[in-house]
């Protein structure tokens, strides 16, 4: 089992923090920063899955950790939203580095691309921390934001905890590419979502055009008298 001190790169800064609260450390850093508060919730975890890698922790107790406390943390960051909204978040915000010209930007980004945003918001640095917030300032359906973030959780989780755990000390430069890279991967990602949306609204759209014409070809074809009926009428 490596040291700490061979974490690559700036994993290497919460070494220290995980060395001695372990899973505790992992949960409670993913929880705070999931509601807002800057912490290294995503470090933390890959740092945790390069420990599983070496054997130091197990990967499954260190995914379904990361799982369960992003979801309850995204859910407090809702109430917050729902309840206070931009009142709590112009008051207080300025403490933990969320001032109102971040949460605008933030709030138009995710008015432009709705529901989906929730799903990729885990692996986009501001949105991560603000996504429950801003869903419960707009007051998105609850069932609807849980659905999407728990989805959105899972991939987080489960892309990060596999890439660290198999690559272990090998992950602080392919961190480096991913940060560098990802807006473009990020815009690859919703033009391609947006584009099955629309499609598959499409697709629907013509099915219910063609299953009303249908209808409406059967209820003519019903009010029309047939031969026998017909014939009845004319010689009547």
């Amino acid at each position: 089992m490596p040291p700490s001190a061979e974490l690559p790169g700036f994993l290497h800064t919460v070494a220290p923090i995980l060395d001695r609260w372990g899973y505790l450390a992992i949960g409670g850093i993913i929880v705070v920063e999931s509601f807002g508060v800057p912490a290294p919730g995503q470090t933390i975890m890959a740092a945790a899955s390069v420990y599983a890698g070496y054997g130091r922790m197990n990967i499954w107790a260190v995914a379904a950790i990361c799982f369960v406390t992003a979801v309850i943390g995204d859910n407090i960051g809702y109430w917050i939203g729902l309840r206070g909204g931009r009142k709590i978040v112009n008051r207080w915000g300025k403490y933990i580095l969320v001032t109102p010209a971040r949460l605008a930007k933030a709030e138009q980004f995710f008015a432009r691309r709705g529901n989906r945003i929730i799903v990729i918001a885990r692996f986009i640095d501001g949105l991560r921390q603000l996504n429950g917030v801003i869903a419960g300032i707009t007051r998105m359906p609850w069932k609807t934001f849980l659905l999407y973030n728990a989805i959105g959780a899972a991939l987080w989780v489960g892309f990060w905890c596999t890439l660290a755990y198999q690559l272990g000390a090998n992950l602080g430069p392919i961190m480096g590419r991913i940060h560098q890279y990802q807006w473009p991967v990020i815009g690859v990602l919703v033009l391609a979502v947006t584009t099955y949306v629309i499609l598959h609204v499409r697709h629907i759209r013509r099915r219910r055009a063609r299953t009303a014409a249908e209808i409406r070809q059967a209820e003519e074809q019903a009010g029309q008298p047939g031969p026998t009926e017909a014939k009845e009428q004319t010689q009547a």
